[in-house]
Order: structure tokens, then sequence, then C-alpha cells
């Protein structure tokens, strides 16, 4: 009887083990649920045009370079920033970054979404071109943070809705 008894408590054990191990948060729900998170954003920054309300380049701060421009994420990936005569065309989009084998992210980094921008011209709008990570989105605000792969400087980069 003492023989089953402890059986019966070996097993109970190894049956809570194997129900600890399990995780309700499995790959595909993640990866679904990162999906979802990027349709967020990209749907948050195409309803309207937005501003450059802070850029911190490396070392100083350079938001009065693109003081009166409007931001423009357009459905189709093309990013248009004007300001009076002034236009310049680049693009935009958000992907997963989960798979990456980029080393830029931030070691805190918990969402591994990437906020891609690219404008080939003037030098000022390069300085925005990179794969920004995201440290937070709303529907009016999203603040943005790149480590440089060559100086190891920190970029923050934010834009409001207007």
């Amino acid at each position: 009887m003492k023989a089953k008894s402890n059986f019966n408590a070996i097993w109970g054990i190894l049956m809570i083990s194997l129900f600890l191990s399990c995780s309700s948060d499995d790959d595909g729900n993640s990866v679904n649920d990162l999906n979802q998170e990027i349709q967020n954003i990209s749907s948050e920054v195409m309803q309207s045009n937005w501003v450059v309300t802070y850029f911190w380049d490396s070392d100083h701060e350079e938001t009065n370079h693109f003081n009166g421009y409007t931001f423009n994420f357009n459905s189709n990936g093309s990013l248009v920033a004007q300001s009076g005569n002034n236009t310049y065309q680049g693009t935009w989009s958000v992907t997963n970054d989960s798979n990456s084998n980029s080393n830029d992210d931030s070691s805190d980094d918990s969402n591994d979404i990437d906020f891609n921008i690219f404008f080939g011209s003037p030098s000022d709008f390069q300085e925005l071109s990179d794969d920004w990570d995201i440290i937070s989105h709303s529907a009016t605000k999203i603040e943005l943070r790149d480590v440089s792969g060559g100086n190891g400087g920190t970029d923050f980069l934010t834009f409001e809705k207007i």
C-alpha cells in the first residue's frame, strides 16, 4: 500500500510540474499579437499629419531642423514631409524585428517592433533614416529610440499628431 501511495505522490508531482512548465503564451499567439500591434501602429500614423516635436541626435537636440514640416505617412509606404514650397519624399514601414540579426535593439526592448524611416535627402532628413525602436505610441504621439551601431550614441525622435 505504501508503494502505491509513493507512486501516486510522485505521479502527482510530475503532473503538477508538467502543468506549471506549460505556457499559455505560445509563439503563435505572441506572433499574432505582434502583428496586431504592427497593424495598430500603422493605422494610427496614417490617420493624420504629424510633426516632429523632439529630435535628439546622439549628443545634442536638433528638433529645430524640422520646425514647420508636417509628415504624412501614406498607406502605400511613402512618407512626405512638407513645409511651404519644400517637399521631401521618403518611405516608412512598421516591421517585426524579432527574427532580425540586428544588434541595434536595446536589451530592454520588449516588443521587437521597428518603425522604419528613409529619406535620401536633404542631410537633415537623412538623419531620420533608421530602424527606430518604439518606446511608446498612442493615437496622438509616437516616441522612438535608436542606438547607433557606429558610435554607440542614442538618438530619440518624437512625432505628435496635429
